[in-house]
């Protein structure tokens, strides 16, 4: 498996995620041109040379490469909510009082605001159900920091993810179910669309700037409020022990959360640190005990442009020295020469897990599971 670049020759790929992913999967419609024009994006803004983030957006795929299948995709969006607006429903506890103290009471509400403008937002991380297997999810979720790490530069100090709220099969929402009847009597894959696609006016003229009361709302639809679907519960897991938490902002149309991490708390990005590459062919690596398996990790190159990465055990630090040993054909996946820069980002437990265990020695750099948001 190697994470790559989108390129143009990936669209019909990219339409086929963006079809079978179902309606709730808001950062890829399945528009063809649309998604031709995000592909676009996304290779100017791996090209550009950037001090500070903007309107780039990163997209990625991963590439079985045996078959040349794309097997996933996962991005980054650098500033969310410059170019247009990023809204969200704000989680409110209102206290209603009276001169009697007895009969003061506090009820929930949900207001319309915009929180998060110029955070970086983690996206379009989708895992194909016929290529599912070992560490493929891992990867796509944890690339993406390791790729923070390598170019901070490019990224905010605030990162956010955006998650798929509750559907069923059928692309129903029992939050936007309630609130169709209080705004709009959309069905929810249209309204998905027009939100997404950024049709003027939308927002401001659907969703209600008052606030709504939660007691109001019907019961399956209080209930999924800060809720995610089924195939996201796993990547909230794995967000959340990078260090993500929720803060009361929920989406929209289908009440989704978001979670948040300051960048350089995210554990990933402190884990992941630069090292030479030392081309070797071996059968063994000379720095573990004998029957002792290889540990995996996350290894990639040092480019932006060219940026590839990979899971694998064939590659370990050099014990003392702050040189990665890389098997020669992992290498050449890799675009890695002798002497060339690399990444490296254990896996199995992060820094907000391992307190206190011995790391090797590092130069920081500047579960099989479903995945959809």
């Amino acid at each position: 498996m190697i994470i790559r670049p989108i390129t143009p020759g990936d669209l019909d790929a990219l339409v086929q995620i963006a079809t079978e992913s179902g309606p709730g999967f808001t950062s890829l419609m399945p528009d063809r041109d649309a998604l031709s024009r995000k592909i676009d994006h996304s290779v100017d803004s791996f090209t550009r040379t950037v001090t500070k983030p903007g309107d780039e957006h990163y997209l990625f795929v991963l590439e079985d490469s045996t078959t040349g299948d794309i097997i996933g995709t996962t991005g980054i969006e650098a500033a969310a909510g410059v170019s247009r607006p990023l809204v969200h429903f704000r989680r409110n506890a209102v206290v209603h009082h009276k001169e009697d103290r007895q009969k003061r009471y506090a009820e929930e509400s949900l207001i319309r605001c915009q929180h998060y403008t110029g955070c970086t937002e983690v996206c379009s991380l989708y895992l194909r159900p016929g290529y599912r297997r070992a560490n493929a999810g891992k990867l796509l979720s944890r690339v993406r920091f390791l790729f923070m790490a390598l170019h901070p530069e490019r990224f905010a100090d605030t990162v956010i993810a955006e998650m798929r709220g509750v559907s069923d099969p059928s692309g129903q929402s029992p939050f936007w179910d309630w609130l169709k009847h209080q705004v709009a009597d959309l069905d929810f894959r249209s309204a998905t669309q027009l939100a997404c696609c950024g049709q003027s006016g939308f927002i401001e003229k659907f969703i209600p700037a008052k606030p709504l009361y939660t007691r109001q709302m019907t019961g399956e639809a209080r209930a999924v409020i800060g809720q995610v679907h089924e195939d996201t519960r796993p990547a909230r897991h794995m967000l959340e022990r990078e260090g993500f938490r929720h803060r009361g902002f929920v989406d929209l149309l289908d009440g989704g959360p978001t979670l948040e991490c300051p960048r350089s708390d995210i554990a990933s990005v402190r884990d992941t640190f630069l090292a030479s590459a030392v081309l070797e062919k071996r059968e063994q690596d000379p720095s573990s005990n004998a029957g002792e398996p290889r540990k995996s990790a996350i290894v990639a190159n040092a480019s932006c442009s060219e940026f590839r990465a990979t899971v694998t055990d064939q590659v370990w630090p050099a014990p003392d020295t702050y040189n990665l040993v890389v098997e020669e054909q992992l290498a050449r996946q890799l675009d890695l020469g002798d002497g060339s820069l690399a990444c490296y980002l254990p896996l199995g437990q992060t820094s907000h897990q391992s307190q206190g265990r011995q790391q090797p020695r590092q130069k920081p750099a500047t579960e099989e599971i479903r995945y959809a948001y």
